[in-house]
């Protein structure tokens, strides 16, 4: 028997409440759900304490998840790798081979460079990290590029801290919760990083794009000097990033300078260091370019 077309309350009292009070919850959830959207992106900072309790709230199912998705990748990389072990063997003999031999290079040039270090009195200075985090949550899907963290204040994370993962610059904390935190990426469109080639020191700006890749544009005018394969690391100028981490490869030029993509992509990123901020003092100074000799690093 086919199911009545009129689907009315009738005379009870009770299904008309019911039906009522339906309608007014779901005007309201409307209204209210409009009214923190319109208040959201007027005035970002004054919902900094919902987010960052949100956070906090999902910070541990979030960590769960991202356990057990490390736990899958590695069991499927035992598995394949046991498959295809006989030749694999027998090319990690080779490279080992041929890593012995660059390591009593790679000693050789370390012993120069600390006698040549203690001749110049240079010293080598690296951050202790505040803490270590999982990457639990991104938004890689929208038009802003931000990350959360599972460490917060209760860790000792403080708001402007950068973030990093052993392949290089992942962003900056920009909201501190108890037990989590909210990252600007590199890759988002109000980042700006001051960088520098490698190589010989090139200064510029990297501004994120929004798509995962940054826009490098040099300080200095002219016929641009950059190369496919060019790698950039963070040059300190300002603070907030320490000097010397890798943030970028060349991939595109452009007219006034490059598009790189970024070498510590979150997709692929699941641990983090949260660094101390860099505060450069009055003796600090940029490393200098290829072609400067030892004589102009030595203090008067």
């Amino acid at each position: 028997m086919a199911p009545p077309g009129n689907r009315r309350t009738g005379y009870s009292r009770r299904a008309q409440y019911n039906t009522f009070f339906a309608y007014v919850a779901g005007v309201v959830g409307i209204l209210a759900g409009g009214f923190f959207l319109i208040g959201s992106i007027a005035s970002p900072a004054s919902y900094e304490g919902l987010r960052s309790l949100a956070s906090d709230a999902t910070a541990p199912v979030m960590r769960l998840v991202t356990g057990g998705r490390s736990a899958a990748s590695g069991a499927w990389n035992d598995v394949s790798g046991y498959a295809a072990s006989g030749a694999e063997v027998a090319r990690l003999r080779r490279e080992v081979q041929l890593a012995r031999v660059a390591a009593i290079q790679a000693q050789a040039q370390a012993d120069e460079n600390r006698r040549l270090k203690a001749l110049l009195q240079l010293h080598d200075e690296a951050p202790r990290p505040v803490t270590n985090a999982w990457l639990i949550a991104g938004s890689n899907s929208s038009t802003r590029r931000f990350a959360t963290i599972s460490a917060g204040r209760a860790q000792g994370v403080q708001p402007g801290m950068p973030v990093r993962s052993p392949i290089g610059l992942v962003g900056r904390v920009l909201e501190v919760g108890h037990h989590s935190a909210r990252i600007l990426l590199i890759t988002d469109t109000e980042s700006v990083v001051p960088v520098r080639r490698a190589s010989d020191g090139l200064p510029g700006f990297a501004t994120g794009r929004a798509d995962g890749t940054v826009q490098l544009r040099l300080i200095t005018l002219g016929v641009n000097p950059l190369r496919p394969g060019d790698t950039f690391v963070t040059s300190g100028s300002g603070g907030i990033y320490w000097p010397g981490t890798p943030i970028a490869v060349v991939s595109t030029l452009t007219r006034d300078g490059a598009i790189a993509h970024v070498l510590s992509a979150p997709a692929a990123s699941e641990m983090v260091v949260v660094q101390p901020a860099w505060q450069p003092t009055a003796d600090d100074s940029l490393p200098p370019p290829a072609n400067t000799t030892p004589a102009d690093k030595r203090k008067p």
